[in-house]
């Protein structure tokens, strides 16, 4: 089989490189693009730390063969970080409330409340807890990210107000 060449539109920019077959969105992401905020974790679709936004879905990015989503919106962390470089409501909640305890989840719970607070900015407590319910996080016992999730909620809808 032969390399492809793929077009994506990854953070608002269009991209185009080759790719041998079986190549995964995420390996893509971070081998072709360097786009490393998404990891690799459990290669399985279970862990959730490869977690980006397809089409503005959440979708665990290592189980997406990269040639099925030719043309698809990609967001990954990287873009999520306004164009200053200063973190968003979302990734500033993070820190504040202590939810990056060692980090390697992080991304992936990021981009599951990014596609949570895109269709519903106002969230309960029950919605955020199954919006990262495909993510595993082994350090902060969840609920300091699901505090995060919730307070970047207010942060949205105060700038929206704004």
């Amino acid at each position: 089989m032969r390399s492809r060449v793929i077009e994506l539109n990854v953070n608002e920019e269009p991209q185009e490189f080759l790719v041998p077959p079986g190549t995964t969105l995420l390996g893509a992401l971070r081998d072709h693009l360097g786009l490393t905020a998404a990891k690799r974790g459990c290669a399985q679709g279970t862990c959730g730390t490869c977690t980006c936004l397809l089409d503005g879905e959440a979708v665990m990015s290592c189980l997406v063969p990269v040639e099925t989503v030719q043309g698809a919106e990609v967001k990954t962390l990287e873009g999520v970080t306004r164009p200053d470089g200063s973190l968003d409501e979302i990734q500033a909640a993070f820190v504040e409330n202590f939810a990056t305890q060692c980090g390697f989840c992080t991304s992936g719970m990021i981009m599951a409340a990014e596609a949570l607070l895109a269709t519903n900015p106002d969230p309960s407590r029950e919605d955020a807890v199954r919006a990262i319910s495909g993510n595993v996080c082994r350090c902060t016992g969840y609920e300091s990210i699901v505090t995060a999730i919730l307070d970047a909620a207010r942060r949205r809808a105060a700038v929206v107000a704004s």
